[in-house]
């Protein structure tokens, strides 16, 4: 008798984002992430309310006495009270409801009005024209049958992972925009990793959808430490970048509090001027022309040179800087060009930084890692005090990685880190800052360097200058090498005619309507 095969059950995510997407129709993705992780939102707000309202109702124990509409009893365990009419069994019931728009739209206003800590960040896109009062009732029935536990903290461990998932597919959906809000979760995790901030402040002056936090608090979590210990600190210059990072920390019970947004940004207005912090974790934009240097030519954050005008990079490495403690450590993407660049003095403050001891270790990304971008990246490591502390002494050394072969592809254009991967970058660096660490030169993939060989090298720090060949080169395919660069070359050029054409037909359109 045939064995009957048992078909392998989708991830919910994956069944959930499929559904969402099918219900999309001809709506944006930019705009449609609102419906779908403002759903997500209020769908665990709300059940974190009414697991607490039940508790509360029934007066056992510790809530003997309780008053179940008692707004205080939420606030003191961290939970949004949610009124009647936007709970999610009221909408649920409504989901059929021609007016469901209008529904939700109130709910979302209605939250906001009791807890003040979410005031500006709800979306209240429900009832718009465009949006099919049909598909959004099926929306909320699927979003509905989420399943998960009655306890608040499965609630937020299923939905956070649901929300996270969906922000990532989003980006993929919107492609270069996309990526302006999203650091690939891969990339997030190395950094965090590397970093391991079990305690103490944590900042990320350009913090995007909050995934820099919320990947530290997970890192804390799994090491066994206490949440409380981490205190966090962002700011983010686009207001629909910044209620996503609102809600996708408050889905997680994190205080986001002193996350701030203003549309000057982090260099013209600093939301945290005076704060110290022990971690900086970020990816600012890459390359950034448009970043008002030109007003900023005497800011007394420029200790060690100032950057040009029309390029933020060196002026992102500094105003990091600016804002460690004496022992703090900062990890941070950059583009692959700030190792190299001699660019208007740009290499004078490289200069400067690797002379005063600051850079720790640096670490070359492989291609096609991010969404929004072909620029080639790489990972700055920095820290104040690299003399003393819970670390060895390597004021005199700097530690290069070239992780280029690293990584696998996801799709045709999207490439991440697997695990071992992660671990392998990791824990080199461990091994060679802490002081029984167990590190070694590895050909082709690490080495650790003086600072004498770096000044001979003119202050590159580019890795594959330092790391050399691996010692497998010897059996390098020339031919075989050749023709996959040819192929790979030939892919990209018919793209980029593709694109020509399209941007021809366009202007020619134009034209016309001209």
């Amino acid at each position: 008798m045939a064995k009957t095969k048992t078909k392998k059950e989708e991830p919910l995510e994956k069944v959930l984002w499929a559904t969402a997407n099918k219900l999309r129709k001809n709506i944006d993705a930019a705009e449609y992430k609102h419906v779908v992780l403002g759903l997500i939102f209020l769908r665990y707000i709300s059940d974190a309310f009414t697991n607490l309202y039940d508790k509360l109702k029934a007066g056992e124990g510790e809530y003997a006495g309780a008053d179940p509409e008692d707004k205080d009893e939420y606030k003191a365990e961290n939970v949004f009270f949610v009124p009647t009419t936007a709970r999610w069994s009221y909408l649920l019931d409504n989901a059929k409801n021609p007016e469901i728009g209008k529904f939700i739209d109130a709910a979302m206003d209605a939250i906001e009005k009791e807890n003040p800590r979410l005031k500006g960040v709800l979306p209240k896109v429900y009832a718009k024209e465009n949006l099919d009062t049909t598909n959004l009732g099926t929306l909320v029935d699927k979003i509905g049958n989420i399943a998960f536990g009655d306890i608040k903290e499965r609630s937020a461990d299923v939905l956070g992972h649901v929300f996270e998932y969906f922000l990532g597919e989003f980006a993929l959906a919107e492609g270069k925009k996309g990526g302006q809000f999203y650091t690939p979760r891969s990339v997030v995790e190395l950094l965090v990793k590397m970093l391991e901030p079990y305690k103490g402040r944590v900042m990320d002056p350009c913090c995007g959808s909050g995934g820099m936090f919320v990947q530290s608090e997970k890192f804390v979590v799994e090491h066994q430490g206490n949440i409380n210990d981490i205190s966090i600190y962002g700011q983010e210059s686009n207001q629909t970048t910044w209620r996503l990072a609102k809600m996708n920390l408050a889905i997680r019970g994190i205080d986001s509090s002193q996350v701030k947004w203003n549309n000057e940004g982090s260099f013209l207005k600093d939301e945290h001027k005076d704060i110290k912090v022990d971690y900086i974790i970020a990816n600012p934009p890459f390359n950034d022309d448009d970043w008002s240097g030109s007003l900023l030519r005497k800011d007394g954050r420029w200790q060690y040179g100032v950057p040009p005008i029309n390029n933020a990079n060196y002026g992102w490495i500094q105003h990091f800087l600016y804002h460690l403690a004496p022992t703090g450590q900062a990890g941070f993407v950059l583009s692959k060009g700030s190792l190299t660049t001699k660019t208007s003095g740009e290499d004078v403050i490289r200069k400067n930084l690797i002379d005063e001891g600051l850079v720790d270790c640096i670490v070359n990304l492989p291609a096609k890692l991010f969404l929004n971008t072909q620029i080639p990246a790489c990972l700055w490591f920095m820290s104040k005090n690299r003399t003393n502390g819970k670390f060895r002494n390597r004021k005199n050394e700097i530690l290069f990685i070239d992780a280029r072969n690293l990584g696998h592809l996801i799709n045709r254009r999207t490439r991440e880190f697997s695990p071992d991967d992660i671990d392998l970058i990791s824990d080199t660096y461990h091994n060679w800052r802490n002081p029984n660490g167990k590190y070694e030169d590895v050909a082709g993939f690490s080495k650790s360097e003086s600072i004498e060989r770096v000044k001979e090298l003119d202050y590159v720090l580019t890795p594959g200058r330092y790391v050399g060949l691996p010692d497998e080169e010897d059996d390098f395919d020339f031919k075989e090498r050749y023709i996959s660069l040819t192929a790979e070359f030939e892919a990209q050029l018919k793209e980029e005619v593709i694109l020509n054409k399209r941007i021809t037909e366009n202007l020619a359109k134009i034209k016309i309507n001209e």
